[in-house]
C-alpha cells in the first residue's frame, strides 16, 4: 500500500524475532553508545523499539516496538534527532567536550560544551542545527505539565478501538543531541479499520527544552506513577540495575525504585517486573531486584501503613540461552553452542500501566538516560494500552518465567 499521498497516520504495535547504528558516544559523556533502535523509511514512516538491525535480532531475539506509517510531519522531527546524532560523529569529541561537576549525581563527568550542565558563560555555541539556548541547570528538572500530543489511534488486531484523541509523546536521550520541538498541526490522522478522519495537535517531546518538556528518564517515572489506586504497572526490560553501568564513577541510581515504592504505598498499586536472564546477565541484579521486593516488608512493616500494595519480579529465561558464542573455540575445540552469541534473550523495553504506555530502546540503568542515545514512543491511548498488557500478561504466565525469591535467594540457571 502506498501511504505517500495520504494525510493519516497508522499505529501498529509490533511484537518481533527487528535500526542501530552502533557508534562509541564514550569520549563525548564518560560512557554510552548509540543506542537508539530507529527505522525511518522516505520521510514517511518509523519504527521504534528495541530491535536492532541484524539477523540475530530478527530471528534469536524477542523484541518488542510501534510502526508508525504515514506520518511526515512526525518522521521529520525523529529524523532531525538522527540528523544531530550523525553530525556529532563526524566532530572531534577532544574540542567539544569540557569537564563538568555534577552535582544531582555527585560525579565529575566530560560532557559536549553546549551542555545544559555548564554554566553559559562556560559553553561553546552548539554545532547541532535548531539548537536553543537553555539556563544552567543541575540535573533534569521534573516538570508538573510537560506537553504532549492528542491524536486518535485505531490499532489493528486489538479488541479495543477509539477515535477518541488521547495524550501521546515522544522522548529521547541524551539532553546535548536533541532538537528545538515545536506545536505542529497534524491535519488528519485515521485507523485501519475506521477510515474516520480527525484533526490533531501533535508535539514531539524533548529534554532540551528543560522549560517545558520531560526526559525519556522521566517519561518512564511518569508512566509508573500514572497507575490508579490499585491497579498494575507492568514493566518489562534486558537489564535492570539500581546504579550505573559503564561510567567511569559509579552512580546510585534509585530514580526508578523510588517510583515503585511510591506507587505501592500511596496508590497501594501492584508492580508487576519482568527481567531478563541470560547468558549476559550482570551479577548485582539480583540484589537490586531483591531490594525491590523489600518495598512489600516495609509496606506491611506497621498496621499504621494501610499498605496493600506489592512488587513481584520475575526473571524471563528464553530455553537454551546458555548455549549461545562461538561455536568453536580459540583451540579449535567445539564448545557445544548452537545459537550465535547475544541471543536467546527477551530484549524488549517498556512499561504499561492500567492508564498510559511507554515503548523505549533503553535498558533500566543510569548510563542509558544520561550518556546513551535512545529514543521512546509513549501514549494513553486505551487500545495501545491492552494490546502492550496482553502481550506482558502472556509473557508473566508463561513456562519460561521464574520468580525472584526475596529472602532464600535464587538458584543460579545453568
Amino acid at each position: 500500500m502506498n501511504y505517500s499521498n495520504t494525510d493519516s497516520c497508522i499505529f501498529i504495535l509490533c511484537e518481533l524475532k527487528l535500526f542501530q547504528t552502533l557508534a562509541a558516544l564514550w569520549y563525548w559523556w564518560g560512557s554510552g553508545v548509540v543506542h537508539a533502535k530507529v527505522w525511518i523509511s522516505d520521510h514517511q514512516d518509523v519504527y521504534i523499539g528495541s530491535a536492532n538491525n541484524d539477523w540475530k535480532s530478527l530471528t534469536q531475539v524477542k523484541e518488542l516496538g510501534i510502526y508508525i506509517v504515514g506520518c511526515p510531519k512526525v518522521v521529520k522531527h525523529v529524523e532531525t534527532y538522527y540528523d544531530n546524532l550523525w553530525k556529532l560523529g563526524h566532530l572531534n569529541a577532544s574540542s567539544h567536550t569540557k569537564p563538568v561537576r555534577d552535582e544531582q549525581w555527585q560525579i565529575d563527568r566530560p560532557v559536549p560544551c553546549w551542555s545544559h550542565f555548564l554554566h553559559s558563560s562556560e559553553r561553546c555555541r552548539s554545532p547541532l542545527p535548531e539548537y536553543v539556548e537553555i539556563p544552567h541547570v543541575a540535573g533534569y528538572p521534573v516538570l508538573s505539565d510537560p506537553f504532549s500530543f492528542k491524536i486518535p489511534i485505531e490499532m489493528p488486531g486489538g479488541n479495543i478501538s477509539t477515535l477518541q484523541p488521547h495524550l501521546s509523546y515522544l522522548s529521547f536521550a541524551p539532553p546535548e543531541v536533541h532538537f528545538l520541538c515545536k506545536l505542529i498541526k497534524l491535519v488528519k490522522v485515521h485507523g485501519v479499520l475506521d477510515k474516520n478522519f480527525n484533526e490533531v495537535h501533535i508535539l514531539l517531546v524533548s529534554k532540551l527544552l528543560f522549560g517545558k518538556f520531560q526526559s525519556d528518564e522521566h517519561a518512564w517515572v511518569e508512566t509508573i506513577k500514572s497507575v490508579t489506586f490499585r491497579g498494575t504497572v507492568r514493566i518489562n526490560t534486558m537489564d535492570w540495575l539500581g546504579q550505573s553501568g559503564y561510567a567511569k564513577q559509579t552512580v546510585f541510581w534509585s530514580t526508578l525504585s523510588s517510583a515503585v515504592s511510591e506507587v505501592v504505598f500511596s496508590k497501594q498499586a501492584n508492580v508487576r517486573i519482568l527481567v531478563a536472564y541470560w547468558a549476559h546477565f550482570i551479577d548485582n541484579t539480583d540484589e537490586y531486584l531483591k531490594s525491590l521486593l523489600y518495598s512489600n516488608v516495609l509496606c506491611s512493616s506497621s498496621k499504621y501503613n494501610n499498605c496493600s500494595g506489592k512488587v513481584e519480579v520475575k526473571y524471563y529465561v528464553v530455553p537454551e540461552f546458555n548455549l549461545t558464542g562461538p561455536a568453536i573455540d580459540k583451540n579449535g575445540s567445539a564448545t557445544g553452542n548452537t545459537y550465535p552469541g547475544y541471543t536467546r534473550v527477551n530484549h524488549g523495553k517498556y512499561a504499561v500501566s492500567d492508564q498510559r504506555a511507554h515503548i523505549g530502546t533503553s535498558n533500566l540503568i543510569w548510563d542509558y538516560f544520561y550518556t546513551t542515545a535512545g529514543v521512546s514512543f509513549g501514549t494513553y491511548n486505551p487500545a495501545i494500552v491492552s494490546q502492550l498488557q496482553e502481550i506482558f500478561d502472556a509473557d508473566w504466565s508463561s513456562p519460561y518465567t521464574l520468580p525472584i525469591n526475596p529472602l532464600g535467594g535464587m538458584a543460579r540457571l545453568s
